[in-house]
């Protein structure tokens, strides 16, 4: 008998697509947390974010979660605009969201029919379908076409 050391009831996950100016490159960025992202979670994936860009600017596309526009986000945000740009979506407009795709790919591939016992079983398969777009390029640049957004 395998045993995963999840027993969460509730598993959630936050990625960012980063796409270099000039559309060459791209990355997947992404953290699971148990149970629900709070504004605090959803801060500390920001701080990671932006060691990842090494003091490089970022324009963060963002969906109308009520996270992202918490009181405590607010605030945040404000104090990081030196190096971050934040676009906002209208509210509810998945078509536009290069991420929606992502999840629409890994929904279709690698949680497909997954029948798990916990979320452990989940987190691996999210984990694969990261780890096989991640290593794909043309497809996040695909993501990013279907959302009719493009480099000029």
């Amino acid at each position: 008998m395998v045993r995963y050391p999840f027993n969460w009831k509730k598993l959630s996950i936050c990625s960012a697509i980063g796409y270099r100016w000039d559309g060459k490159r791209c990355r997947l960025y992404f953290r699971m947390v148990a149970g629900s992202f709070t504004d605090e979670k959803l801060i500390e994936f920001l701080v990671q974010l932006r060691m990842q860009f090494r003091g490089k600017k970022i324009i963060l596309v963002w969906d109308g979660l009520p996270s992202h526009r918490s009181n405590i986000m607010k605030e945040h945000l404000e104090k990081q605009t030196r190096w971050l740009t934040v676009v906002r979506l209208p509210s509810y407009a998945p078509d536009l969201n290069p991420v929606e795709s992502l999840w629409g790919n890994i929904q279709g591939k690698e949680l497909a029919n997954r029948s798990v016992d916990d979320l452990g079983g989940m987190v691996q398969g999210v984990r694969e379908g990261f780890s096989r777009i991640d290593s794909q390029g043309e497809l996040l640049q695909s993501f990013l076409r279907h959302a009719g957004l493009c480099f000029d």
